[in-house]
């Protein structure tokens, strides 16, 4: 680790610091109906939609119409998106004349689009036309961030309403999130890309002649080998920039091209990693401060950012040191490989990672889009130190609440909050209360059902993949600790719908297609129904006066309670299965054996 690597990760925090709160507050009122700067030019957009759509801006919902709402929404969203893959070569901008996506391929993305995870079995730049990156895919990007936003508002709304039985409107929050919030800032942020070299354009792909030719020798599924002498490559380009910026507002993750971020069409400098890395973490960050002004309690919402932080910095130190730490596999007396920080290189492990971003920005990027639900990467998360690996695991297996995804980090770790709350009642014999409001038995076996589900679904999945040696281990390259860190890391990515992977497996199978896309369908639905339940049953409430009992959830003790909840509750499920994969991966590797 160098200082000018922690400088980088400290001048990227203390941008997201001073950037939270005018965004939260410009949220709240967003979200608040007051009159915000940009209302001259989106109310009347608005209008227009509700006027079109027949939507009563004016109707409340209760928290089952508004689930439902949300659900059909959702349900009929993804239908189009499998319609337009399955018919993409008969429809238009499809220059390439890609073929129809298979129909297991097509239900898996179109469920990975609709759920916010990105989770990418094909090669984007290969298999999709522009029509279908553009018209479902980043129209997914926006309305899936949207939909995650809109539920966080109806949390926080059932938190700070009394007596109520309404949490909103599902129609008028969505369009909110994404004429005020995500449309402008992705307007902004593709021109900033373009402007570092991100492609934004329409035109076939060009081809290009190869210097040296190549031969590729390949064994076909009759075992018989098969030489190809290759002059020319094709280099792929499209609308880039424009899908790029809601790929990361977002929290989306999944790339244009199949190597994500790391492609130079995608981010193509050190400038445009920090904007993407800030897109990922603003709108999240912001959200802290939207629950403090919307619950009136501004130290409330600093107290859960905090939490959040702590829990940031701990991951991206260990995914540093890890990763800056030379592999014990080469720094040996008798191989003479020097790996050590100098002048003119950077040391440690550089296998997967770009030069232009160097260790300090993969293990950081790696960090952010797995402590929100993005998954997109500059680096390859497979080809990490184990313990550099073992964060992005970890982080997603905590529900990805440290910061999260848009939305579904900040709703998620108000499920943490109401836990910790109870415990703290319990531990000083009272019933515990929450900002006024006091958590009962419904509340916490809805938030006990919301964090179990999480790892039945991961957990699940894994055990029967590990059990079926035609299905679940075939598609392993590798073998031993991180061929189960590859197959675990697919069901926690894809229940925790962040898209991201352990490129060891190869996934485009008719098992992994399903079951993954199951696997994201529970992760992200039948989680959203007990959080409902819970924002519902919090809104109609009565208000009680605090006392010299209450626990405040301002204080730093209430962040150490948070973290250490969050911890206990979230890691220690995942721990044996960790033993087994990242952990023993790890300890095998001081002895010097790999897999």
């Amino acid at each position: 680790m160098t200082a000018n690597g922690w400088l980088q990760i400290f001048f990227f925090f203390a941008i997201v610091l001073v950037c939270a709160k005018p965004l939260g507050v410009y949220m709240a009122r967003v979200f608040g109906r007051e009159r915000t700067f940009a209302d001259p030019i989106f109310r009347p957009i608005e209008r227009l939609i509700y006027r079109l759509t027949g939507v009563d801006e004016t109707h409340e919902m209760g928290w089952k119409e508004y689930g439902i709402v949300m659900l059909l929404f959702s349900l009929v969203t993804l239908l189009v998106t499998y319609a337009v893959e399955r018919l993409q070569h008969m429809l238009p901008l499809n220059p390439q004349h890609f073929s129809a996506v298979a129909p297991d391929l097509a239900f898996n993305t179109a469920v990975s689009f609709t759920t916010n995870t990105n989770w990418q079995s094909y090669v984007p730049e290969v298999t999709m036309s522009y029509l279908t990156q553009m018209a479902t895919l980043a129209y997914h990007n926006f309305f899936s961030g949207a939909v995650g936003i809109a539920l966080a508002i109806a949390f926080i709304r059932g938190i700070s309403r009394r007596e109520s039985k309404s949490l909103g409107n599902f129609w008028v929050d969505m369009t909110r999130a994404s004429l005020w919030v995500l449309l402008p800032a992705s307007f902004i942020l593709a021109i900033l890309l373009v402007s570092q070299g991100v492609v934004q354009n329409f035109r076939p792909y060009d081809q290009a002649k190869l210097v040296q030719t190549q031969t590729v020798t390949a064994t076909g599924t009759d075992g018989k080998p098969t030489t190809t002498t290759v002059t020319t490559q094709n280099i792929a380009q499209g609308p880039v920039a424009s899908q790029e910026a809601i790929k990361m507002l977002g929290t989306n993750g999944g790339g244009f091209f199949n190597t994500n971020s790391a492609h130079p069409f995608e981010n193509p400098t050190p400038f445009s990693n920090l904007l993407e890395m800030l897109a990922i973490f603003l709108i999240p960050a912001g959200l802290t401060v939207t629950l403090g002004r919307m619950v009136r309690s501004p130290a409330h919402g600093w107290a859960v950012f905090a939490a959040m932080s702590v829990l940031f910095f701990a991951g991206v130190a260990v995914a540093y040191h890890a990763e800056a730490a030379p592999n014990p596999l080469l720094h040996t007396a008798t191989m003479h490989i020097d790996q050590h920080t100098t002048a003119m290189q950077p040391g440690g492990n550089m296998e997967g990672k770009e030069v232009r971003f160097g260790i300090a920005n993969s293990a950081l990027f790696a960090t952010v889009t797995t402590d929100a639900s993005c998954g997109a990467v500059n680096a390859m998360h497979d080809s990490f130190m184990p313990l550099g690996g073992l964060v992005p695991l970890v982080n997603i297996m905590l529900g990805e609440i440290i910061f999260g995804g848009v939305g579904s980090g900040m709703y998620g770790m108000l499920i943490f909050v109401i836990l910790a709350v109870f415990i703290a009642g319990l531990m000083v014999g009272r019933t515990p209360e929450y900002l006024g409001k006091k958590i009962e038995s419904f509340d916490v076996k809805m938030a006990m059902l919301y964090v179990l589900i999480f790892p039945l679904s991961i957990l699940g999945f894994t055990a029967v993949a590990l059990m079926m040696p035609n299905l679940g281990l075939s598609a392993l390259a590798n073998t031993g600790p991180h061929g189960l860190s590859e197959i675990l890391y697919a069901y926690t990515s894809a229940t925790g719908n962040n898209g991201s992977a352990f490129a060891g497996l190869s996934a485009n199978t008719h098992w992994y297609n399903f079951s993954l896309g199951m696997a994201m369908l529970i992760g992200r639905f039948l989680m959203i129904v007990p959080m409902l339940a819970v924002a519902g049953n919090l809104a109609k409430k009565k208000l009680v006066p605090p006392s010299a009992g209450t626990f405040p959830v301002h204080t730093p003790l209430f962040t150490v309670l948070l973290v250490g909840v969050i911890l206990i509750v979230g890691a220690l499920t995942f721990f044996p299965a960790l033993s087994l994969g990242p952990l023993l991966e790890h300890l095998l590797l001081q002895v010097g054996k790999t897999f």
